[in-house]
């Protein structure tokens, strides 16, 4: 049954990351409105989408839960599996990481978007 997911996209390869649990904070330039963020589809897709209505074919990997959003510190460049700090980032608490036995081919868009996916038999916990 189709139901409708909020849904962000990561740039591969950090979305396997938190798939595999590597990756346990995004970075992003903004905050969503609401936190916590629960049941959120991670969509990993091939290239940094910049531009306003940008969008590409991607795969939904995984749900997760966003607990917290705080200002990013330099000394979780790890937890982000980030190259480098850069300061006026925030660093998106991610947990309860549900990855899909198999994924999902959908649209990959900029921000936070809504998909309509049917995850009945997906979710291996």
């Amino acid at each position: 049954m189709l139901k409708q997911y909020t849904a962000l996209s990561v740039v591969a390869p950090s979305a396997e990351r938190i798939v595999q649990g590597q990756k346990t904070l995004e970075i992003r330039s903004w905050q969503p409105q609401t936190i916590p963020l629960k049941n959120l589809v991670i969509v990993e897709n091939q290239h940094f989408l910049r531009n306003e209505g940008e969008q590409e074919i991607g795969r939904a990997l995984a749900l997760v839960d966003i607990d917290s959003i705080h200002v990013w510190q330099a000394d979780e460049i790890e937890a982000a599996c980030a190259s480098y700090w850069a300061e006026g980032y925030f660093a998106w608490t991610m947990s309860n990481v549900r990855p899909f036995s198999q994924p999902i081919a959908c649209l990959a868009q900029r921000k936070l978007y809504t998909l309509e996916l049917d995850l009945e038999g997906l979710i291996s916990n």
